[in-house]
């Protein structure tokens, strides 16, 4: 492995960590946002941002496989 390489290993392997978390987050973030529940607001609030941070995961495991494939 040389050296200008390894940026592109480290980048590929980021994004592709950053895309799981961002699937807990999105979890994590529509059970925990949601509050008491007892406010109809605030249970759709959590279900467009934990859909919002959900949509994050593809484009970092794309951006994964693109830099993982740079170095080969």
């Amino acid at each position: 492995m040389t050296h200008s390489s390894s940026p592109s290993l480290s980048l590929g392997k980021f994004c592709e960590v950053a895309g799981y978390l961002s699937i807990l987050a999105s979890i994590a973030i529509w059970y925990f946002a949601q509050g008491d529940g007892s406010s109809v607001e605030a249970v759709a609030h959590a279900e467009r941002f934990g859909l919002f941070v959900g949509l994050w995961a593809p484009t970092f495991f794309i951006l994964s496989m693109k830099y993982s494939d740079d170095k080969k």
